[in-house]
């Protein structure tokens, strides 16, 4: 009886708390196959090249589609956010494509041309007396253009109504002023970039949307808190 008791009183997990695990993983796994459909000519060649980091230049240019679809797969997550075990992700990321396309494409198409750019450089650079010095500058912009193009996006979703030079501003100057968000976002991409390297089937069906989902957690909070700040 006094089992019985105890346990009366431990609170069980209700309807609630399943249907929001499962908003979490049904979205997850929607978001990895949607990206996967979104970016299926670089999926594709990720499966099929042996050396991917031999053809840097041509896998760079591939990942032009990335932010568009980056900007659906934010426009899922902020529906998970909202509607919780209600989400529908697959609808909310063909919306939030459609609708971030026009401003992140061109974005996509500035970063990658900024670190084909910076990437040419360091070629360049490496056999130059000078190259202690200017390694790690490239290194640095090559960061900066990385965290400034994921700030953006989730600009995008966030902000339908900003116009992409005022969104790439406010990226910059969070980007820089949260750096240690910038820092663990680029952790974390590094994680995804890895995992589709070594195993591109398994890696791009399970790894990019949990570790994504933290990323536009940290970029939603930077850009909400901005917002707040008078």
């Amino acid at each position: 009886m006094k089992q019985r008791r105890v346990a009366g009183r431990i609170p069980s997990p209700g309807f609630e708390t399943f249907g929001s695990i499962f908003g979490f993983i049904y979205t997850f796994l929607a978001g990895n196959v949607l990206l996967a459909l979104a970016n299926a000519p670089l999926v594709l060649c990720l499966a099929l090249v042996a050396d991917p980091i031999a053809a840097w230049p041509f896998f760079l240019a591939l990942s032009v589609t990335v932010p568009p679809s980056l900007a659906g797969l934010f426009a899922s997550f902020q529906a998970l956010n909202d509607d919780g075990a209600a989400v529908k992700p697959v609808a909310a990321f063909r919306r939030g494509y459609r609708r971030g396309f026009r401003r992140a494409a061109p974005l996509g198409l500035a970063a990658v041309a900024a670190l084909l750019f910076l990437g040419v450089d360091l070629v360049i650079v490496q056999s130059m007396q000078a190259a202690a010095v200017l390694i790690p500058v490239i290194v640095v912009a090559a960061v900066v253009t990385v965290s400034v193009a994921m700030m953006a996006v989730a600009g995008v979703v966030l902000l339908p109504g900003a116009g992409l030079k005022s969104l790439l501003k406010a990226s910059l100057y969070l980007s820089v002023q949260r750096w240690y968000l910038s820092l663990a976002m680029l952790v974390l991409l590094c994680i995804i970039a890895s995992a589709a390297l070594l195993q591109p089937v398994l890696g791009v069906a399970l790894a990019p949307a949990p570790l994504l989902f933290v990323v536009w957690s940290n970029a939603a909070y930077a850009i909400h808190t901005a917002l707040r700040t008078p």
